[in-house]
């Protein structure tokens, strides 16, 4: 589970978050929809921790972060994946060395035929070869690259993922690929997950709940199966996205 209650945000003079409460439910996907420029990837950095809120309070779990000693949101965060609107690998590293970033090096040797498998087999929920794994960002396609971020989110068998517009600037094909993947990762691994995207379609085949965000704050939050029928200006402006996803789950 991962709670928000009354949430503000602000950079200088510009209130970003103006007091948002959600709620997502442990093993469920909360689609967090909204145009560019409202607030969308400052919350989901502030349930990360990567942003500190100015009010209110992030729950994650039983444990409330914004006023847990240091050693026991370490604990929390480390139970957190985050996937970079643009991937964010490093470029001078291979593959197996940006997914095995987020393994704890107390626990996991990068040599040891244990991380190895684990490698492998992150790959493969990703539909990526072990061939893969010696390549640099720099040699794969967008898609490869997403799918990559994302096997890194979820090395360490994360119970929360983040997914910060895990669809932008790829192609039908594979925004269906990673469609997908976000729905067998909920069903298969039980993750509980956020997804941030101002896509229409997405939205309604990956989400359990859609929430729309504007102007810093929650003016809508439905099931992803009412969202089609929901009367409100926004969702009228995002159907004009035209490719259909069809994600079986």
């Amino acid at each position: 589970m991962i709670r928000l209650e009354r949430v503000r945000k602000r950079f200088g003079a510009q209130e970003v978050l103006r007091g948002v409460s959600l709620s997502i439910r442990a093993g469920s996907t909360l689609v967090l929809l909204g145009p560019s420029g409202v607030g969308k990837s400052v919350l989901l950095k502030t349930v990360i921790g990567l942003l500190e809120p100015d009010e209110g309070q992030v729950w994650v779990g039983d444990v409330e972060l914004t006023g847990a000693p240091e050693r026991v949101t370490e604990a929390v965060r480390r139970e957190m994946g985050y996937v970079f609107q643009y991937s964010a690998l490093f470029d001078s590293l291979t593959v197996a060395e940006n997914i095995l970033l987020a393994l704890d090096e107390r626990r996991w040797r990068a040599d040891s035929p244990a991380t190895r498998a684990r490698l492998e087999e992150c790959l493969g929920w990703v539909n990526l070869g072990p061939e893969i794994a010696s390549r640099y960002p720099e040699e794969l396609s967008g898609g490869m690259q997403k799918r990559v971020a994302i096997a890194r989110a979820i090395v360490a068998e994360q119970r929360y993922l983040l997914y910060d517009e895990p669809t932008a600037g790829l192609d039908p094909v594979n925004v269906e690929n990673i469609a997908g993947l976000i729905r067998r990762l909920q069903g298969d691994r039980g993750v509980t997950s956020i997804v941030v995207t101002h896509d229409f379609e997405l939205a309604k085949h990956v989400g359990d709940e859609v929430a729309i965000l504007d102007d810093g704050r929650i003016v809508a939050d439905v099931p992803a199966t009412a969202l089609e029928a929901l009367n409100h200006p926004m969702v009228r402006a995002f159907r004009h996205w035209p490719e259909r996803i069809d994600v079986a789950v």
